[in-house]
């Protein structure tokens, strides 16, 4: 198989030097397309700007912005049987960047916010014979909301974990289907989860 992954945050920028991201660190991405590649498959990582090396022996993209991250995945999409969605992107930017650095004032600063594009969403809109897993990152009614996203964004499965796994080594997920069901539950270091969901999504569709 060919599967592409996205991994890491995405930033959208306030001005040239401040910029609106999130904590993730891209462990879990990145432990996915190990594990995809020892696996014997063929990894595609589009990764947010993180700390981590980039993992060998896999086809890597470097972006930045959910713009970019868009872009990429919508180009590389179609030459892979699916895709692993791990990325933490930004579901916010500012309506307009501004040039230069803002200046202290002594006054408060007020943001205009809009939504960026949806990446998942767009990924399940063009799935037609490919299979797309999502992950979802909840603090409050979990079940039900990560069961929502998979259905508005047109997933075959969605990862379901908690705040508690941001930047952390060891995580607890459950695997949800389209009807709501737990098909798998995993906790442990990530590199065993990655490893583990890897096996299951290949069972499921080798």
């Amino acid at each position: 198989m060919r599967i592409l992954v996205t991994a890491g945050p995405t930033r959208e920028y306030i001005d040239d030097v401040r910029y609106i991201s999130n904590a993730s660190s891209g462990r879990m991405g990145y432990a996915i397309v190990s594990a995809i590649v020892q696996a014997g498959h063929e990894a595609v990582l589009v990764s947010g700007p993180v700390s981590l090396p980039a993992p060998l022996d896999c086809e890597f993209h470097a972006v930045e912005s959910t713009e970019q991250m868009m872009q990429t995945c919508r180009e590389l999409f179609p030459a892979c049987d699916g895709v692993i969605a791990a990325a933490a992107v930004c579901d916010y930017q500012p309506k307009s960047r501004v040039k230069g650095k803002i200046s202290k004032t002594g006054d408060g600063i007020f943001l205009e916010m809009i939504e960026t594009d949806d990446v998942l969403a767009a990924l399940g809109q063009c799935k037609e014979h490919r299979w797309i897993v999502g992950f979802a990152l909840e603090a409050q009614n979990e079940r039900e909301n990560a069961l929502q996203k998979l259905r508005r964004k047109n997933c075959n499965w969605i990862v379901l974990n908690r705040p508690e796994a941001i930047a952390a080594e060891n995580n607890s997920v459950e695997l949800l289907d389209e009807t709501g069901r737990t098909v798998a539950h995993w906790e442990g270091p990530k590199s065993q989860i990655a490893g583990d969901l890897v096996k299951w999504i290949a069972d499921q569709v080798g």
